[in-house]
C-alpha cells in the first residue's frame, strides 16, 4: 500500500515558486484491505463445519426436530458401540467420568450436554451414563439423533 505524491499549482508553472508544491496522499486504497478480508472470510466458511467433534458413531434416526443453538461450544459425550465413552473427543474410564464431569460442570455456564450414543449401544449402557451426566451436574441433556426416522403415525421419511 504505497503512498502517492499529489503536485499542486496548475499547469502554468506558477505554483512551484512556493514552497515545494508536494504534499503526501492521504487516502487510503482498500481494495488490497477487501481482497484480503474476503479471503479470510472464505477460510472460515470453509474451516467452521470441520470444527466440530467427530467421533464416528452410527446415530440411530428419528423424527425428532433439532435444539436451538446457544453461544457456549456445547457440550458432547459419545458413547460408542464398542462401549467407549468420550467426552468431547478425549476417551474417559467410567470409574474417572461422574468427577470429570463435576469438574467440567463447575467451570460451565450452561449445564447443557449433548449425549451421542452408537444405535447398537444398549439401552441400558446409555442410561448408565445419562445418570452419570446427571449425577456430574447436567440436567439438560440432549439426545443427538440422525434426522428422517420412522414417525409413530405409520409413515416413513427415510
Amino acid at each position: 500500500m504505497g503512498a502517492g505524491v499529489i503536485k499542486s499549482g496548475g499547469g502554468n508553472g506558477r505554483g512551484r515558486r512556493r514552497r515545494s508544491g508536494a504534499k503526501p496522499m492521504s487516502e487510503i486504497n482498500v481494495t488490497p484491505f477487501v481482497d484480503v478480508m474476503l479471503v479470510l472470510l472464505i477460510i472460515f466458511m470453509v474451516s467452521a463445519p470441520l470444527l466440530t467433534v467427530g467421533v464416528p458413531v452410527e446415530l440411530p434416526k428419528t423424527a425428532a426436530s433439532p435444539l436451538a443453538g446457544e453461544s457456549e461450544e456445547p457440550l458432547t459425550v459419545t458413547v460408542t458401540a464398542e462401549g467407549a465413552i468420550l467426552i468431547q473427543t478425549t476417551e474417559t474410564p467410567r470409574a474417572e467420568l461422574i468427577g470429570k464431569l463435576r469438574a467440567i460442570a463447575a467451570e460451565r455456564a450452561s449445564d447443557r450436554v449433548f449425549l451421542r450414543a452408537d444405535g447398537a449401544v444398549p439401552y441400558e449402557q446409555v442410561m448408565q451414563v445419562m445418570g452419570a451426566l446427571n449425577a456430574g451436574g447436567f440436567s439438560n441433556i440432549g439426545l443427538v439423533t440422525d434426522t428422517g426416522g420412522p414417525r409413530l403415525d405409520g409413515r416413513d421419511d427415510g
